[in-house]
């Protein structure tokens, strides 16, 4: 199966997903989100992280649609906005848990590679 095509535009939105999640503190709120919906008490106590900080990352992460909003009286639960968002993040989890066989390359080192073999 070839693998899809991405119009320009689309590729930027990716991009900016992909660059959203590159912060490691807003990498872990996404992950709490995943499962059942948490309030930002919830998110703040599991991540380590103040409510103001875990309050804005929210944010970002639902202007970005990688998470959704339900209010619930006067609190507001967030969660994964879907089953692909869910399947992304455990992927990727999987493969970082991986025991792979040696030390990680870094960013220049697989470029350097991929470029050899042209």
């Amino acid at each position: 199966m070839d693998e899809p095509l991405l119009t320009d535009e689309q590729a930027q939105e990716l991009a900016e997903v992909f660059r959203m999640l590159g912060d490691p503190n807003r990498l872990r709120i996404a992950l709490a989100c995943l499962g059942n919906p948490r309030c930002v008490g919830d998110v703040a106590e599991r991540v380590g992280l103040s409510h103001a900080l875990v309050s804005h990352h929210l944010r970002v992460l639902k202007a970005a649609r990688f998470l959704t909003a339900r209010k619930r009286g006067k609190q507001v639960f967030y969660v994964a906005s879907d089953d692909r968002v869910r399947c992304v993040i455990r992927d990727m989890v999987g493969h970082v848990a991986e025991p792979g066989s040696g030390e990680p390359m870094s960013a220049i080192e697989v470029e350097e590679e991929g470029s050899d073999g042209q």
